[in-house]
């Protein structure tokens, strides 16, 4: 019999080692995948809240200008009431 016999390898082969790079490759680049799915998600749910929030500001600000208007016009009607008022306490009784 020979002297030479079949040992199993102690270390992994170069194959093994290059599957398992491979392998982590692979679970490296299906990650990166979804990293930049929830990216760009993430960026268009910032777009759609940019833009309601700009539309907010222009409702603050029309509901502010109409909250000034009422104020003057509740001005206005309490000059004419009290005008009224005087008026009729200037009857003779």
């Amino acid at each position: 019999m020979s002297s030479f016999a079949f040992h199993a390898p102690a270390e992994p082969t170069a194959a093994d080692d290059f599957a398992a790079l491979e392998q982590r490759i692979l679970r490296a680049v299906d990650l990166l995948k979804a990293e930049r799915g929830a990216r760009a998600a993430a960026e268009a749910r910032v777009a759609e809240l940019q833009q309601s929030l700009e539309e907010q500001g222009n409702e603050i600000l029309r509901v502010g200008t109409e909250i000034e208007a009422l104020r003057s016009e509740r001005e206005i009607v309490r000059g004419r009431i009290e005008r009224l008022l005087r008026q009729l306490d200037e009857l003779p009784s």
